[in-house]
This record gives structure tokens, sequence and C-alpha cells, in this order.
């Protein structure tokens, strides 16, 4: 006779498994318990063990096979999407390295495209690590901790102010009437996307922001004859269009002053992409020398073109004047050609200014714009703040606004 089933006089007595749990543990067992058919039926469980003891539940089935543990399913559940989070952070530690290359080598292939998105990376490794505390994956949670940490070191301008500009510059952008002899203005950039861009939104943005000097990039003849006619003359009287060139990229840029300008220039300097129409005014007692810029894109096969291009805009710190040169550089803070261009004669006014980032591209999407390569550049004798965005309809990009202080 077996075991777990032996015959006595008063029926049929038998061992029954139970499923019980140790809730330390986190398992489950199974105990025996003896149950008298003939008298009770399964119904008078003692719960004490049978001559088998405890054993793990795991171990069986309903059909008495081994089955694996809840415990090992969940680890090799959280093994598999910890190897996933592993790959994720090679991929994010890849585009960082590329972050880090000497210009000539970070031009290639898709580089300066992929490199453009590098901000958005914080978020991943974020997340990578929010997962990796919950799961006790210490040597992840680490390298997201690193990463999450070059992306502060990197973007530290963009969240901590380099410079501020006063609260008089503001109250006097502020006011509906323009003041053209005193040392603010406020400036405004905007690609107007083939000369498709609507002509009233932008006169009226002019007429809202109380712009002073309006750069605009990929102009056509027929937009600008459009531009005239919505009355961008009667807000910002005086102007400068670029030469025309085989080279232009887009279309030609523009650029419009309240103030008389002097030192007009339709093409600044020799450059591979649109010329740079260029002027000074006079804010304060300090003459400002404003240009509009728009070299190539980084496509494929036209890397070399956009990075020579940033270096010819580059070639403007040899000149003693005080620029701030405005338009679609086709650049994030995170190229290093454009860190390149910016050397240590020029800043750029969104990474000084600490007000975080200013997505202008793409702008005709259903998502928000997720790169910044719109920019106000400008050396010594000026600061710039308050810094926003506005979306002007049938355009690729939003126009970039901000206030421009004078030293003096």
């Amino acid at each position: 006779m077996s075991r777990n089933a032996r015959s006595t006089q008063d029926g049929d007595t038998r061992q029954i498994p139970i499923i019980q749990t140790n809730p330390e543990a986190g398992e489950q067992y199974v105990s025996y318990a003896p149950t008298n058919q003939g008298s009770s039926g399964y119904a008078d469980f003692a719960g004490q063990r049978g001559s088998y003891g405890n054993r793990r539940a795991d171990e069986y089935d309903s059909g008495s096979r081994s089955v694996r543990p809840r415990k090992n399913r969940r680890r090799a559940r959280h093994g598999f999407l910890s190897l996933c989070l592993w790959v994720i952070s090679a991929f994010i530690m890849g585009i960082m390295s590329i972050r880090m290359l000497p210009a000539d080598l970070a031009n290639t292939g898709f580089m300066p495209l992929i490199v453009s998105f590098v901000p958005w990376l914080a978020i991943a490794s974020l997340i990578i690590l929010l997962f990796a505390l919950l799961w006790r994956r210490r040597l992840l949670a680490l390298v997201s901790v690193v990463c999450i940490v070059f992306q502060i070191v990197w973007h530290i301008g963009y969240l901590k102010p380099t410079t501020t500009i006063s609260q008089a510059a503001k109250t006097a952008v502020a006011s509906a009437t323009i003041n053209t002899t005193d040392r603010y203005a406020r400036i405004m950039t905007f690609n107007t996307h083939a000369g498709t861009a609507n002509v009233n939104e932008i006169v009226q943005t002019v007429k809202d922001q109380h712009v002073e000097v309006l750069a605009l990039q990929e102009m056509t003849q027929g937009f600008i004859q459009r531009l005239e006619a919505a009355g961008i003359s009667s807000v910002l009287p005086y102007s400068v269009i670029a030469s025309t060139k085989h080279g232009d990229n887009g279309g030609v840029n523009g650029l419009w002053t309240a103030e008389a300008q002097s030192d007009v220039n339709s093409n600044l300097i020799p450059t591979e992409a649109s010329s740079i129409p260029a002027a000074s005014i006079t804010l304060g007692t300090t003459i400002v020398r404003f240009g509009s810029v728009h070299p190539n894109s980084p496509t494929r096969g036209q890397q070399s073109v956009w990075s020579a291009g940033l270096g010819t805009i580059s070639s403007l710190k040899n000149y003693d004047h005080t620029y701030v040169l405005m338009g679609d550089f086709n650049s994030t803070w995170d190229h290093p050609s454009f860190r390149s261009l910016l050397g240590s004669t020029f800043v750029d006014s969104s990474e000084q200014a600490g007000e975080g980032f200013h997505m202008t591209y793409p702008a005709n999407s259903k998502i928000p714009p997720l790169i910044e390569i719109d920019h106000i550049v400008h050396t010594s004798g000026v600061k710039v703040g308050d810094i926003e965005t506005v979306q002007i309809s049938k355009s690729d990009h939003r126009a970039l606004v901000a206030t421009l202080e004078a030293s003096s």
C-alpha cells in the first residue's frame, strides 16, 4: 500500500495536497493533510504536514509536473528588459560621444542630423535611471547618472543665465512707441520657407512684438513684393536685401530696421551659401552691425559645404565690430562646427540667457518643434534676453524674438 494512501477501519484515509504560502519567502508550498473519505469526504482537512512534508508549490502543477517558479519568471522578464535598457544606453552614449568629436570628424554621414537631438537624450537617460533604481540595477543606474551629468554640464547655459538684461530694457521694449534713440531693441529672425510664409502674420508679429530689427531668410522676389504690400515698410522703413547668387539656399536673405542704416552691404563676406546682407545702426552710443545669415543644411553630401559656411561666418571675428548675426544657422549648440564658429568671440544668446531651449524646427507638423537651429549670435558689447518663439503659418520654422541691450 502506498505511503500517502492507507485504509483504516473507519474508512479510506488519504493524504491530499494543500497549497500554502510563505509570505516572508515569497514562495508557495504543498502540505498534505489527512482526510477520512468514508466519514466526512474531503471537508475534514487538518492542515498538518503529511508524510512528504512541505514542498514548494511551484514544483507542481495540476498534473504533478514541474513548472517554472514565478520568481524566476519575473527575474527572466526583468533581465530581458534590463538588456534592452543597456542597448538603449549604449546607443545614447554613442551619440553623446559623437558630440565630443572634433568638427572635422563629426561632419560625416548622418552624424550632424543625429547630434541635433542630443538634448532629448537626457530624458531617455532619466527614464532608464528610474527603471534601474526600481529593479536595483546599480551599474545601469550609475551609467545613466553619468549621462545625465554630462547633459547638465553641456547645457548649463540654458538652465543658469550667464548674462541678463536689465529691467529698464524690458520696460523700454514693452512700450508701444518705439524709441530709436535708446540702447534697447526688440529683434527678430525668421525663415520664410522659400517665401511661402504668411506675410500678414509677419508684419503683425513685428507690430505686436515692437520689433526694431528684422532678419528674414529664404525670400523670393514674389515674397518680397507681398511683404511690401502687407506694409512692412510702414513699420520698418529701412532695408537691405542680399545680392542673388547661384548658391542661394532656398532664397535670399534680408534685413529691415526702424532706424536709419549705415555701412550697408548686400554681400558682407564671400560665402558658400546665401549672401549675408548687413547694416549698422546705433543703439545708445554703441554702433551694432547686424547680419542675416543662412548657411547650407548638413544634408548627406553637403556636410562639407555646411561646415565651410559656418567657418566663413566665424571669420567675422577678425573684424572690429559689435556684431549681431541672426538667422537659420542649420546648427544646434551641440554641433562641434557651430561651437567652433562661436569660439571665444561669439556667443549664442539662447545658450547664455538661461531661459531654456527655444526649439524652432520643424514648425509645420502636429508635434512641437524638436531642435533649435535658429539663433541670435553676438559679440561683446551687447546682451540678449527675453527670448521667445512665435508661430507663423506656412513656414517650417518658428520666428525667434529677443530683447537686445547695448552696453552704453
